[in-house]
């Protein structure tokens, strides 16, 4: 018996409303994107929006689904689509990952971060949302951030919680 797996194939929408100035594409991001699924080993036709905000409407959604009155440099929303639904669409929307690149790229000098990697970095936390993964105690945390230095580190990042 021969067992052929069917490949991934991720879609990212890139949404820039704004036309923030930012150094990454769609392309990049479904590169961070795949990698995280397959690293904590979800297959199937999968789609992911992500969205770049302002400071202001980031700091808005934060205040809204939050309750914190502060813009956030990552916020991630799972779908909402009943799971009727989902099983006819071609692809299972896993939710929305909305960023703030000006926290993202001040957050990255402070921390001496590549900008991109940064990025990398919170696309892969939001994933990793979108998937279960919280980090409410600390062991949910411990385990949630192995994943993030297992997945970075397979895109040849460093890990991010020891640069600072």
């Amino acid at each position: 018996v021969r067992i052929v797996r069917k490949s991934m194939n991720v879609t990212v929408d890139l949404i820039n409303d704004n036309k923030i100035q930012t150094t990454i594409d769609s392309n990049v991001i479904k590169n961070w994107v795949v990698t995280a699924l397959k690293t904590i080993k979800v297959d199937g036709d999968m789609s992911i929006c992500i969205k770049l905000v302002n400071a202001e409407e980031a700091a808005e959604l934060n205040l809204k689904y939050r309750k914190k009155d502060t813009a956030t440099n990552v916020l991630s929303f799972s779908s909402l689509i009943p799971n009727s639904l989902q099983s006819v669409l071609p692809t299972q929307h896993l939710g929305d990952v909305v960023l703030c690149p000006e926290i993202v790229k001040c957050e990255a000098a402070k921390q001496c971060k590549s900008e991109v990697a940064h990025y990398a970095h919170l696309i892969i936390h939001g994933t990793l949302h979108l998937n279960g993964f919280r980090h409410k105690t600390e062991n949910d945390a411990k385990n949630m951030e192995e994943k993030e230095i297992k997945i970075m580190e397979k895109l040849g990042f460093p890990n991010q919680y020891l640069v600072v």
